[in-house]
């Protein structure tokens, strides 16, 4: 495609001119920030052009240019009886991955201090719970007050909440609660079956209600189409407001589990879908999340200059592999980025 763009523009409109079927594509309204249609425009501009309105976008929002990095934490693994067809913690699926109990307090303490030493600003804990039980949630406080009385940021994934469960969690001093909406609405059935895309925006809105940021991102590179892509950043963009912190996941196709033998994702196609989140969500953290092994360096730059301005570190997310942070921080050094925590 080819035609006259405004690239330096702030103005998301006015970049779209350049598209042959500008006039036909659907403007915004207060309802309705983001129509689908448009953000798979963004989608469609040439390559270097989406990159530079991006970063146009990014440098406005976000002068200091710092890295937040996060870790994640398994503090229950396995078992989880949700079917999602990318998950190894399913049961639903033969994958190697035991199911665990809870982990105790001191240990979850012990891997949030080392967490601080390595240079992470916020601790994140992921149970594979379809919904937590009360006494769970109880449980859970607790971790978040040890993590709170370390100096860190505190997120927690657990599922499926309720309202008195989401109020709970604020109590307890919970800062970001992490419930991802994977896809977009209309391809969300082809990857889990076992609840609802209602479901995960009733949390949400749980989560919101009871004062809490939120965390919510997806995954890419599951056999979906850029329709869907497009469909999964509209959604999220059109939230009120819209999510504070936005991981996104490549696939990591994982021996066991129905999306195993998935195409593997375009790098590039990657790179774009951080571009346009970096866009509708200007305010957002964009977070390089699961799958970050396999970009290598030079993807993972080309996401940093499209606006990722956050990382999960450390070994390991949940069970599968993350880049090593030695590795982490000789590419920011490489790249001249601070992080979060040492931003001046």
């Amino acid at each position: 495609m080819s035609g006259p763009y405004t690239p330096y523009t702030s103005d998301t409109t006015s970049a779209l001119h350049w598209h042959p079927q500008a006039a036909a594509i659907p403007q915004a309204t207060a309802a309705d920030p983001w129509p689908v249609a448009q953000v798979q425009a963004l989608f469609e501009m040439p390559f270097m052009a989406l990159m530079l309105h991006a970063q146009t976008v990014h440098h406005a929002h976000w002068p200091a240019g710092d890295i937040e990095l996060a870790t994640l934490l398994s503090v229950k693994t396995g078992g989880c009886p949700e079917n999602c067809g990318y998950c190894p913690q399913s049961a639903a699926y033969d994958t190697g991955v035991q199911a665990g109990k809870l982990m105790d307090l001191a240990e979850v303490t012990r891997a949030a201090q080392a967490a601080k030493e390595a240079g992470a600003s916020r601790f994140c804990m992921g149970a594979a719970w379809r919904a937590p039980k009360d006494r769970d949630i109880a449980l859970v406080s607790a971790m978040i007050a040890a993590v709170k009385a370390l100096g860190l940021e505190s997120c927690a994934t657990l599922g499926m909440l309720a309202p008195h469960q989401a109020q709970a969690l604020s109590d307890a001093g919970l800062d970001y609660y992490n419930h991802n909406l994977d896809t977009g609405p209309d391809y969300y059935r082809d990857v889990v079956s076992t609840r609802q895309y209602e479901e995960r925006l009733d949390t949400l809105s749980h989560v919101r209600a009871a004062g809490i940021r939120v965390c919510c991102g997806g995954i890419v590179g599951m056999g979906e189409t850029p329709v869907d892509r497009a469909a999964l950043l509209a959604q999220l963009a059109n939230m009120q407001p819209y999510p504070e912190s936005v991981p996104i996941n490549s696939l990591v196709r994982v021996p066991g589990t129905p999306l195993a033998d998935s195409e593997p994702l375009d790098p590039l196609d990657f790179v774009r879908v951080i571009a346009v989140a970096r866009i509708v969500m200007p305010q957002a953290r964009i977070r390089l999340s699961a799958g970050r092994q396999q970009l290598g360096e030079a993807v993972q730059t080309l996401c940093f200059m499209a606006g990722a301005n956050s990382i999960f570190y450390g070994d390991k997310l949940l069970v599968t592999g993350n880049p090593e942070a030695d590795s982490d921080a000789k590419l920011l050094a490489k790249l001249g980025l601070a992080s979060l925590k040492t931003a001046a």
